[in-house]
């Protein structure tokens, strides 16, 4: 089993460094400031999320696109994090 320490340090890097800077930026401050203390099952969500590729996340964020339902959650709270209407 993975040390819930380890795990929180490797999401926050990979929410970091996407590889585009707008990713960088609303995934990054994210996870730093929520994902500590969170239920195991709402980081599985987001580590699923944060998976996919950035062009399709960007999509999804500015609902440019649709996300995919098992996203949902994971989407909205990210959302709501950075004041995006729903």
């Amino acid at each position: 089993m993975t040390d819930p320490t380890d795990r929180l340090r490797r999401l926050k890097i990979r929410c970091w460094r996407r590889g585009t800077k707008e990713m960088d930026l609303l995934l990054g401050p994210y996870a730093d400031a929520l994902l500590e203390g969170r239920a195991e099952a709402d980081l599985d969500a987001f580590e699923a999320l944060a998976a996919e590729a950035d062009s399709d996340l960007y999509g999804w964020i500015s609902g440019r696109a649709p996300a995919p339902e098992a996203h949902g959650p994971a989407l909205a709270a990210l959302r709501r994090f950075h004041g995006l209407a729903a």
